[in-house]
């Protein structure tokens, strides 16, 4: 039965383009959805950028038109303006009202009406008045594909377990065990870690990677950036996507919960190919990290853009305090000298840090681009920072879908599990999920990551 669509401001800030995706059921913008747009429209950062957007999409549509009466839309629906009459209240609470008179509006003309909105209170006002209610889903991820962990347990026949290193296996000689304990074909992706092991003796294993039909053995195994040594089945799975060169993997998803080395190990390996070991891959390592409220704020910061973002980039320096003065006993004994050692390392250039907002609109070119805190993005921004990658340059984009700070954004809805999502199964893009047992920060921040 076709249906209408009211859609709250959220919605388009979120996704311009929403009107379009709802097929060929018609969809409505109160009154007071526009003149939010148009408040909108001056704002710094991405907020503005999207109502901008936005508003030129319904200018395009105004002019093949009248949006009071409808405007057909590609799907078969149509899009009109609902006009509706200011209440008392503050600038929120009629801006709340007069949605919800929008949607009884068009209830009362008979038609099958849902809100969709973000805001969670405002769902659940119109679920009282009698409204269906729902958030807007063409850009959430299902829960079946945020499960995705980018890596598989299977286990190989005891003699071709002794082969793996010289030659690999194919996909369809290792099996896994389905919910009655028989053995069956695993459904691998293309890019997945697995972990092998021995029928006979489970004991034994080897990691590998899926390419194609086989699975092969980890080309970086033996590796150990900038002096790091893995300590778990997941680090070397991290390792190796990570010190693959860009032509093979040029978008590196990286999701787990605080602690896991994440940003410690994109870090070591930024340093190994430009400082310790110089391969000529990269000009330089680029660091940018999202803020819920960096962009509407770092106007109105004192000093220049360093200096703006330098306690947004405060867990990079942890990290690199902590590469720079590896001797874990007599690290901080000389502040002074692990301080000099790290400016020399961003007075070279070597690592530059930027605010995200200053990353649209350019193209990187040979850049080892690490995007940390990525679950704070939405899935417009992400889009916008994979499609800048020119020629020679690795996206690394790490985060905690569970650990978000943005409005609006949840585990579903992020531009990181955005990715993640769409991405699987990409030969120029390799995923991980690093457990919460891997844990390396300490024993309480792995507890903590456990019980919490």
């Amino acid at each position: 039965m076709k249906k209408t669509y009211v859609l709250d401001t959220n919605i388009l800030v979120q996704s311009p383009a929403a009107c379009t995706c709802f097929e060929d059921n018609d969809v409505v913008l109160p009154l007071a959805v526009l003149e939010e747009l148009d408040g909108l429209r001056r704002a710094e950062g991405d907020r503005g950028t999207s109502a901008r957007e936005a508003i030129r999409g319904l200018e395009a549509l105004r002019r093949a038109g009248d949006l009071l009466a409808g405007v057909p839309l590609p799907g078969g629906g149509t899009l009109r303006v609902e006009r509706d009459a200011d209440g008392g209240g503050t600038q929120t609470e009629r801006r709340d009202e007069r949605v919800l008179q929008a949607c009884l509006a068009c209830r009362e003309r008979g038609q099958p009406v849902v809100l969709v909105t973000k805001d969670i209170v405002r769902r659940v006002k119109a679920e009282a008045l009698g409204v269906s209610a729902e958030d807007f889903t063409t850009e959430q991820v299902s829960r079946a594909q945020a499960q995705y962990t980018g890596r598989s347990e299977c286990f190989v026949p005891e003699d071709r377990f002794k082969e793996f290193k010289k030659h690999g296996i194919g996909r369809d000689e290792v099996y896994c065990l389905d919910g009655r304990d028989e053995p069956a074909l695993p459904a691998l992706t293309e890019n997945e870690f697995v972990v092998l092991r021995a029928d006979q003796s489970t004991k034994k294993t080897h990691l590998g990677r899926v390419e194609g039909d086989r699975i092969v053995p980890l080309t970086y195994l033996k590796s150990r950036p900038y002096g790091v040594t893995p300590r778990s089945a997941g680090q070397y799975f991290l390792q190796e996507a990570l010190m693959q060169p860009a032509r093979r993997a040029p978008l590196v998803i990286v999701k787990g919960v605080a602690g896991t080395a994440k940003t410690f190990y994109s870090l070591a390996v930024g340093l190994e190919k430009l400082l310790e070991h110089p391969t000529g891959e990269y000009r330089k390592v680029l660091v940018t990290r999202p803020n819920a409220q960096f962009d509407s704020e770092i106007g109105f910061l004192p000093g220049g853009e360093q200096e703006k973002i330098s306690p947004l980039m405060r867990p990079v320096i942890d990290n690199l305090e902590q590469l720079l003065d590896s001797d874990e006993a007599e690290r901080y004994r000389d502040e002074v000298q692990l301080k000099d050692r790290i400016e020399e390392i961003f007075q070279r250039g070597i690592i530059q840090t930027e605010a995200m907002n200053f990353i649209r609109g350019r193209s990187f070119v040979n850049t080892y681009l690490i995007v940390d805190e990525a679950q704070n993005l939405t899935p417009k921004q992400i889009k916008g920072i994979i499609t800048r990658a020119g020629a020679g340059t690795k996206i690394v984009l790490l985060g905690d879908p569970e650990q978000i700070d943005c409005s609006f954004l949840d585990e579903r809805t992020n531009g990181l599990s955005y990715a993640a999502a769409r991405m699987k199964g990409s030969p120029l893009c390799w995923q991980l999920t690093m457990d919460p047992g891997e844990c390396e920060r300490s024993a309480l921040a792995m507890d903590a990551a456990a019980r919490l």
